[in-house]
């Protein structure tokens, strides 16, 4: 059932949180790693309509939100939270395909994130990625709510075009064969979505790096397929990339770009070392394309949490490549590109809607 509560305390300057789940054990697991990290929980609810009352109640910073409940589910939960009670959100959802499917449905709706409940025993699962969650729910509390919104509901957006949409677009000229290297994290599928739906076709090539499982990396493949004029899907090993076509980073593994002959590219994934805080991790891609690419390269940092791609950019500038960031004003989390931009190591830094242009504009 639903209760609000400040018991559980937390440390000064932390965020406020209501934790939405059908079941009562998931529910107190959730509450307790959260609290134990000094994460307050103010709420809890056991379905959508609960979560309505109490996130109303207590204004927290934050909710995270279960995906499958009984009454009213996290899909018209966090649509009715947007109209009611705008706050953002952190949903959990399965570690699938048809979780991937849903989650993505629900940063449709307005949620910011999400955090993959790993398989298997999800107790034990969820226990042993506490600090991830703890992190996640950080970061989701930190969010742009006002671009987030703004980001979904422009009649401009990716999310508002047809499928396809970016074909209609006209040819670009560029200078030789490019390549494009594309970093996110947090807010990052719909900014990836609208700024390759607004792509133009040309002689160019896309690597996107978006930090997500490896359950969920296909399906965003498909969508960038389904909403942009290039022909994209996910990484494989050894898979070759030419004109007009792009990738998407497998999840759980690392994208290198092994070689680069005659405008195609060929890809190497690598398996995690620990090496890295994510996977896959944008810096590895950079790297690799500053190394092996000796044509035209850009690389861009848009919004996410942390600091991959600060390292990466700075290596491709270093290479000669130009190098773009997403503004602030633009971000749902202006981490990856500030630190990208504190690095020195970019050349210039657009609104989300400028950055399509600028890629194939050679302007920096």
């Amino acid at each position: 059932m639903s209760r609000t509560t400040d018991r559980r305390g937390g440390r000064d300057g932390s965020p406020r949180v209501v934790v939405v789940d059908d079941s009562p054990f998931m529910r107190g697991l959730i509450s307790d790693l959260l609290s134990e990290a000094g994460v307050a929980v103010v709420g809890e609810a056991g379905d959508g309509e609960e979560a309505l009352s109490v996130v109303a109640e207590t204004r927290p910073d934050v909710v995270t939100m279960d995906v499958e409940m009984p009454g009213m589910g996290g899909l018209e939960a966090v649509e009715r939270l947007m109209e009611e009670t705008p706050t953002p959100v952190l949903m959990l959802s399965a570690h699938t395909d048809e979780g991937a499917e849903v989650t993505f449905e629900a940063l449709d709706r307005g949620a910011v994130d999400f955090f993959s409940k790993p398989g298997g025993e999800v107790s034990t699962g969820v226990s042993r990625e506490s600090d991830r969650l703890v992190e996640a729910v950080r970061s989701v509390a930190d969010a742009d709510l006002d671009a987030a919104t703004r980001e979904r509901d422009d009649p401009s957006s990716a999310a508002s075009r047809s499928p396809g949409a970016g074909a209609e677009a006209d040819a670009a000229d560029v200078d030789g064969p490019l390549t494009v290297v594309i970093a996110a994290s947090t807010g990052g599928p719909n900014a990836v979505e609208r700024v390759l739906s607004a792509l133009p076709m040309a002689d160019c090539r896309v690597v996107v790096v978006q930090h997500m499982p490896e359950a969920f990396t296909s399906r965003f493949a498909d969508r960038l397929d389904a909403a942009s004029a290039y022909d994209v899907r996910e990484a494989s090993d050894g898979a070759r990339i030419g004109a007009g076509e792009a990738i998407v980073a497998r999840g759980g593994s690392h994208t290198l770009i092994d070689s680069y002959r005659s405008g195609r590219l060929r890809v190497k994934l690598d398996a995690d070392d620990d090496s890295h805080s994510v996977t896959p991790a944008a810096d590895v891609t950079m790297r690799s394309a500053a190394e092996v690419i000796d044509d035209p390269l850009v690389g861009v940092v848009l919004t996410g949490m942390g600091s991959d791609a600060a390292e990466g950019i700075r290596v491709m500038a270093d290479a000669g490549a130009r190098t773009l960031a997403q503004s602030e004003d633009t971000c749902v989390i202006y981490g990856m590109p500030k630190r990208a931009v504190e690095t020195g190591g970019v050349d210039a830094v657009y609104d989300l809607d400028d950055v399509a242009g600028a890629i194939v504009g050679g302007e920096a």
